[in-house]
Formats: C-alpha cells, sequence, structure tokens
C-alpha cells in the first residue's frame, strides 16, 4: 500500500509519520503451501520491494532508503510481521549510511515479529556511521515459542576506505529480544563523545572498526554452540577475531576487526553456513551482497 491508503482489516496500523519521517510495515502469510506478502505499507524515503526470489529461497523483500542516507533529526520505523507457516527473507538494498549530524540525532525503530511455526531471516548490508555521526537505534523481536528468527547487523565506524575514521559523534544501540512475551536477550552498545578513544582502547573495541552480530533465535538454537564454534575456526584467517556463545534459546555470535572488508567476508561466510543449518536454505548469500 502507497502514502494514504486504507488498511486492511486486521492488519497492524502503519507507526505514525511527521512531515520528514520515513516508516514501513510489511506483513507476511501463508496461502496454501506458499508465502506472499499480504501487506505493504510504505512512507517515503522508506521503500520495499520483492524480486523473483533465486532458486531455493523464500520470499523476499528488499529494503532501500531513496535518500541515501539518514542524516541528523531523521525518525525511520521498520515493521515486519511473519505470520503462522509463513518465510521471509528481508536484506538491505545497501549498507546504510549515517551522515554527520548537525544537530539531533538519527532515531530508527525496527520492530520484527515471528508466529508459530514462521520463519524470517533479518539481513540488512551494515550502517556506515560517518564521523560526527549520532544514531539511536532499537531492535525488538518478539517471537511466538515455535518461531525463528535469523537476524544480524553490521557496523562500520567511519568511511574507511577514504581513511575517515569515527572519532566523534554518538552511537546507541539496543537489542531486545522476546520470546512469548518473555525476555531472552537484550542488548545495548553506547558510544558517545571521543568515540575514536573507545575504539582505540584495548579493553574497549581494541583498534576495531567494524563489528559484526549474527543472532539465531529459536528452539534448540543453544544445541548449535559447538557447530558454530567449529565453523569459525574453520573459516578464520587472523584478520578478524570472532567467538559464539549461547543462551536458552538463544546463538549469538560477534565478529570484529580493524578491515570492514574482512569483518564482512567471514560474517558472510559464517551467515551463509548458518541459514543452511537452521533454515534449510541455500549456504549462500543473498545476490544483492554481491552486487
Amino acid at each position: 500500500m502507497m502514502d494514504g491508503s486504507v488498511m486492511p482489516a486486521g492488519v497492524p496500523e502503519a507507526p505514525p509519520v511527521g512531515r520528514a519521517d520515513g516508516a514501513l510495515a510489511a506483513v507476511a502469510d501463508r496461502r496454501g503451501r506458499a508465502t506472499r506478502l499480504a501487506h505493504l505499507y510504505q512512507h517515503q524515503p522508506l521503500r520495499g520491494f520483492t524480486p523473483r526470489p533465486a532458486a531455493g529461497e523464500p520470499l523476499t523483500l528488499v529494503l532501500a532508503n531513496l535518500s541515501g542516507g539518514m542524516v541528523s533529526g531523521d525518525r525511520y520505523r521498520t515493521a515486519v510481521t511473519v505470520a503462522p507457516g509463513a518465510d521471509l527473507l528481508v536484506c538491505g538494498q545497501a549498507a546504510e549510511k549515517v551522515y554527520r549530524a548537525a544537530g539531533a540525532d538519527t532515531v530508527a525503530e525496527v520492530a520484527l515479529s515471528v508466529a508459530e511455526d514462521a520463519a524470517l531471516e533479518w539481513l540488512p548490508q551494515g550502517t556506515i556511521l560517518f564521523d560526527g555521526a549520532r544514531l539511536d537505534r532499537l531492535t525488538t523481536a518478539d517471537l511466538a515459542a515455535g518461531g525463528r528468527l535469523l537476524a544480524g547487523e553490521i557496523l562500520v565506524f567511519g568511511r574507511i576506505g577514504r581513511g575517515e575514521v569515527m572519532r566523534r559523534g554518538r552511537l546507541d544501540e539496543h537489542w531486545r529480544v522476546r520470546v512469548d512475551g518473555r525476555l531472552v536477550w537484550a542488548d545495548a552498545l553506547r558510544l558517545d563523545g571521543n568515540v575514536g578513544a573507545t575504539l582505540d582502547h584495548p579493553a574497549a573495541l581494541a583498534g576495531a572498526r567494524s563489528l559484526a552480530t549474527a543472532l539465531y533465535a529459536a528452539p534448540g538454537a543453544a544445541d548449535l554452540l559447538d557447530a558454530a564454534r567449529w565453523r569459525l575456526a574453520d573459516i578464520g584467517d587472523g584478520a578478524v577475531q570472532a567467538a559464539a556463545t549461547a543462551l536458552p534459546g538463544v546463538l549469538l555470535v560477534r565478529v570484529l576487526g580493524a578491515d570492514p572488508a574482512a569483518v564482512r567476508r567471514l560474517f558472510g561466510r559464517f551467515w551463509a553456513w548458518l541459514r543452511a543449518a537452521t533454515l534449510g536454505r541455500p549456504a549462500r548469500l543473498p545476490v544483492l551482497w554481491h552486487i
């Protein structure tokens, strides 16, 4: 649905937006043996596209920011709901850029909902924080007891290819994952003020310029811990650090390194293995990751 359209009955209302705000709300459900996009609300500059999936891939929703990046004072809200039995892949069209802030923070909210026997793969292409950027982002995921969520994010601190490191600014990154309303995992990363000193401090990021997170939440997720550690050791090349841990119903992997390209490569190789091992999908990244 485009701006101003009437919402169909039974579909959650799209988040309220102001003149300069962006919003996208999508609902995927199951019709017979196939998953379909039952509802799509979008308010510029956020847009969703549904290209024809490659062989073996589920219904795919590609998210795009038509403004080319996030600037000071922008507010974005993305909500994705996967109904019982449905299977959805959400991928970013490109890495999101957060420009130097002239004043107010950029605010982003992501709300993911996965029903019983449903699966959601949430795979943005990462976030590049320019020097002086200010981003406040909250990602919440609500799963039914039998839902499965594979979610990830890559943070890059500066335009490294241009020799720029994020020295000042602010990042307030929060994750909340709930299963049947019970909080099973919460995480917060806050960098404020002299960000460069934190990136370089040996007790903090120790010179890293990129941080990637992969999360799998589902029944039995913790049982994959040994296999995940074996896989990380098998694909590691010494250019990055990677580790895995587990909580009941949650598998968590972190990748950290000074070279964002090396972090992305290892993250991508691990992700390809993990999506095959958990969701039964091909052991490869979406085509957009290679364009």
